[in-house]
């Protein structure tokens, strides 16, 4: 798990089914002292997290096949939480 900052939503005209009602957020990793370290990735999204929020992002892939019922599901990186400080 890592602390990331939603930075930007990616937009796909075709997704995988196990994709339906996922968004996509783009999301920049935080280190331990909360500064942006590495590049941004995608993360599918279910809580809808806005711009500028804070999230725990997972990327247990499996865990994603797990909550999305679908062992055949892409999703490698997803959100798991929305930080509320």
């Amino acid at each position: 798990m890592q602390l990331a900052t939603v930075i930007g939503n990616a937009t796909s005209t075709i997704k995988h089914p196990s994709l339906k009602g996922w968004r996509l957020a783009v999301v920049q990793p935080l280190g331990a002292n909360r500064k942006p370290e590495a590049d941004p990735y995608i993360a599918a999204d279910k809580f809808g997290a806005g711009v500028g929020q804070t999230v725990v992002v997972n990327s247990d892939g499996k865990g994603a096949a797990r909550n999305d019922r679908d062992e055949k599901s892409p999703v490698r990186f997803y959100v798991i939480g929305i930080v509320d400080e």
